[in-house]
């Protein structure tokens, strides 16, 4: 598997640009025009609302989406984090909510305090692989269950007026595929697109995504079709439109990788080359994503950068020791501090001394 790194800023597109397929300028879901067609995913722990302004702010993408968040933790009024998770600025929009749940009516009213709290969509989690969301019936839980994914579609797109949509995967398991049947009752249920993130629950993250399953299902619906699933680089993106005519694109693990993707993606879309960041670009983007977790004062602003550290610091050369550097420090300004000391160290000019 090739890295986002190891791709020459100058490739060219090939066949893919060459045969005019590329990502779309614009797909419309329900009343909402997202330009481009490029849609940050639904990450839990990573698209809190400095993550999505961070990603924005880079240029590219167009739709952002909270982490997904209970809808019982939404309708319970002391729940801090479901809160913090539906947090979020003017500036982020067009931006949507994901909620995850099994009961049609909390689904239906967390849905209806969503669009209140002036959200430009609804998302339902019918994706999520982990085990602790599976056994009480959420995310790919329900995949096992379609006539209870039918009540929820039903509950919640009566409940609200702004578009509602879909993520989920194929099935739960490759004897049990149930897209293309999900998808039609999505559509059937007067939901406005549909994701599909083309592995299945028992994969969980490994393997290869089934980008036929995205297109068996955008010959079977009208409404747009996201796809999801192995977009690590820009051919990647162009590649899957074009294997799929899926409407737009969803990244999800590769944008913490290589936050510049979108921008990517938009470069090579428009002319086949996009631009690799050099190290003075990479410490902007790392300093930068740093302040904003201190400004926005956020309780675990330490661990994200913990967390983001092993991502951001991926390829650079002497990142392992930056790397152990940011572990070892006890507080967000220290860690900011290690940065800065780290790269300035790096860019700076070299002087020669000649004698003689």
């Amino acid at each position: 598997m090739r890295k986002y790194w190891d791709n020459p800023g100058n490739l060219v597109a090939g066949i893919v640009v060459g045969a005019g397929v590329s990502v779309p300028d614009h797909v419309m879901i329900g009343n909402i025009r997202i330009a481009p067609a490029t849609v940050l995913a639904p990450m839990a722990g990573v698209t809190d609302t400095v993550f999505r302004r961070f990603i924005r702010n880079l240029g590219g993408c167009d739709l952002i989406m909270t982490e997904f968040t209970s809808a019982d933790g939404v309708l319970r009024a002391k729940d801090q984090k479901a809160k913090r998770y539906l947090h979020f600025y003017e500036d982020e929009h067009p931006i949507s909510a994901q909620l995850f749940g099994s009961d049609p009516r909390v689904m239906a009213d967390a849905a209806r305090m969503v669009e209140d709290l002036g959200f430009d969509m609804v998302d339902l989690n019918l994706g999520c692989p982990a085990k602790k969301v599976v056994k009480c019936d959420g995310g790919s839980g329900l995949l096992r269950d379609l006539p209870a994914i039918g009540k929820i579609f039903e509950a919640v797109r009566a409940a609200i007026k702004i578009p509602f949509t879909v993520k989920f995967r194929a099935g739960w398991d490759d004897e049990n595929i149930v897209c293309v049947e999900l998808a039609k009752m999505a559509e059937d249920c007067g939901l406005c697109a549909v994701a599909l993130h083309a592995r299945t629950r028992e994969q969980g993250y490994s393997g290869a995504a089934r980008w036929e399953w995205i297109t068996a299902i955008k010959q079977a619906v009208k409404i747009p079709v996201i796809g999801n699933g192995d977009i690590r680089t820009p051919a990647d993106a162009c590649a899957i439109v074009a294997q799929t005519g899926c409407d737009a694109v969803m990244i999800g693990r590769t944008a913490p990788a290589n936050p510049w993707i979108f921008r990517q993606i938009e470069q090579y879309t428009a002319s086949g080359r996009y631009e690799e960041p050099a190290e003075a670009d990479r410490y902007q983007m790392i300093r930068t994503y740093f302040q904003m977790l201190i400004e926005e004062e956020l309780p675990d602003a330490v661990g994200k950068m913990k967390q983001f550290a092993s991502w951001f610091t991926h390829g650079v050369p002497g990142g392992a020791g930056l790397r152990k550097a940011i572990y070892e420090s006890k507080s967000a300004p220290e860690i900011l501090a290690r940065v800065e000391e780290f790269f300035e160290q790096r860019l700076r000019p070299v002087s020669l001394v000649v004698t003689i």
